[in-house]
């Protein structure tokens, strides 16, 4: 009866042990509020958007979230897009500028 009642005992602080861990790990389980309307966690200006803006743009971690090296990959393939865009518009305007100046 002794044994019987001591591994109820053992069993029990395991168990207990295990839940303070798991719940100091992974948290209580409480859902946060919907973000307002509108907004994002993630951040970037509303216009002028660069590769430099791009490059530094950080998504929350997730137990089941994207690949981080995928959308790493895919952040850095953008701003060097963006990078060229916006150097090819400079050139565009540069050239309209110089034709506007010799009219």
């Amino acid at each position: 009866m002794l044994t019987l009642l001591l591994y109820v005992l053992i069993v029990g602080l395991v168990a207990a042990m295990l839940f303070l861990v798991v719940s100091a790990v992974f948290g209580r389980a409480e859902e946060l509020g919907p973000l307002p309307e509108g907004t994002t966690a993630t951040v970037l200006p509303a216009y002028g958007v660069t590769g430099s803006d791009v490059r530094a743009l950080r998504f929350q971690q997730v137990l089941r979230g994207y690949k981080a090296s995928e959308v790493d990959w895919a952040l850095a393939r953008l701003a060097e897009r963006i990078d060229e865009l916006e150097a090819e518009l400079a050139v565009a305007r540069s050239h309209s500028a110089t034709a506007v100046e010799h009219r």
